[in-house]
């Protein structure tokens, strides 16, 4: 199972990289991720993965059922919203929201989950749970 996940991971790196750097490059404030949440929601559609949408307005669950679903349950989150600061790195995909950006984490968080959900859903015939 490990060599399973290392090969999903490598597979997916570059996409989950450029995932993020999305995100950061589109941030929006708390309550206001209307962009980020229909592009996470583009993402999950691309990959054949259903989802829950807007909980809270722009939240998004995924459920993934493994092998038996009634069996043990993990949950697992991220947010994706930007903070009030303007950011100064010169790098290509510095923020286009002018006083706005992830200075936080929230994009790398979310961007780091995506790729959980992607493998998780590759695998779901070899655990159990949701």
């Amino acid at each position: 199972m490990i060599d399973k996940i290392k090969q999903l991971v490598e597979a997916s790196f570059d996409e989950i990289v450029e995932i993020r750097r999305y995100i950061h490059k589109n941030p929006e404030l708390s309550f206001n991720e209307h962009k980020t949440s229909a592009y996470i929601k583009s993402i999950l559609i691309g990959w054949g993965i259903s989802f829950t949408e807007d909980i809270a307005d722009t939240g998004i669950v995924v459920l993934l059922e493994g092998n038996n679903p009634s069996s043990k349950t993990l949950a697992l989150r991220a947010d994706f919203d930007a903070l009030p600061i303007t950011e100064e790195n010169e790098i290509d995909y510095c923020s286009v929201n002018k006083g706005v950006m992830h200075a936080c984490g929230h994009d790398a968080h979310t961007a780091s989950l995506l790729g959980v959900v992607k493998i998780l859903n590759n695998l779901k015939q070899e655990w159990e749970g949701s």
